[in-house]
């Protein structure tokens, strides 16, 4: 197994993970390692609804969750653009593709395999969102920074891009590309630059500060993380963690 690849600053190796300092928060992308799932699902598996032995997924968010000292705040994810504002740590599980709060010791999730986790941040409040391409479309970065704002996050925001599908491997097809043809984020005709189109719409939408990790989660070492695409489907999830520092 190798070790991290080397990491943009102000990114950080954190144990098997990647850390950022953001505005007044933290952030955490883990990767797959480090945890108790097999085969597959090996090791630091923390998608619920995969194929893995649940016990095991239930210990590695535990694991985190310990190692972390927060409780974390996730929602079903539907590829949309909701983002639930969460005041308090109720166990409620809705449908929406981002999780943001202004309450210490919560920490807002995303579960991802391709798609990009993004953590939106400012002093007061903080958002982690699930941006694939169709939450792109849909606005699932405004409503993180909307929802940011409306829970009282003051001063500049930033943002960190985690790792995902990157521009060097992610063919779409026609839907995707007419969705996109105008957007700058199209490399060579057929290939959607996800981390791209991420940071140019939270530049649009005043991000002071946007990190990106510019890690592939395709064409990366395979013992780093999970990929949908990669491995047709039968894989974990890894997370995008964000809470208030």
């Amino acid at each position: 197994m190798s070790s991290l690849p080397p990491l943009p600053p102000p990114f950080r190796p954190c144990g098997e993970h990647i850390a950022i300092e953001l505005d007044g928060a933290r952030a955490l992308f883990t990767t797959r390692r480090g945890g108790c799932s097999q085969g597959a699902y090996a090791s630091l598996n923390l998608g619920r609804f995969t194929d893995d032995d649940p016990a095991a997924v239930e210990a590695n968010r535990e694991l985190l969750e310990r190692a972390l000292g927060v409780r974390f705040l996730y929602g079903r994810q539907v590829h949309g653009a909701r983002v639930q504002r969460r005041t308090s740590a109720d166990d409620l599980l809705e449908e929406a593709d981002g999780q943001a709060t202004a309450l210490p010791g919560l920490a807002p999730l995303v579960l991802t395999a391709d798609c990009l986790p993004v953590a939106i941040a400012g002093r007061g409040a903080v958002a982690m969102v699930h941006a694939g391409w169709r939450g792109l479309a849909r606005g699932v970065i405004a409503e993180g920074v909307r929802a940011v704002r409306e829970l009282g996050a003051s001063g500049p925001l930033s943002a960190a891009i985690g790792p995902g599908a990157g521009g060097c491997c992610y063919q779409v097809g026609d839907e995707v590309l007419e969705a996109f043809a105008h957007s700058g984020a199209v490399r060579d005709g057929r290939r959607l630059d996800l981390r791209a189109l991420a940071a140019i719409q939270l530049r649009d939408l005043g991000v002071e500060r946007v990190h990106d990790v510019g890690l592939c989660t395709i064409c990366s070492d395979r013992t780093l993380f999970y990929s949908h695409r990669r491995d047709h489907g039968r894989t974990g999830r890894q997370a995008g963690i964000a809470w208030l520092s």
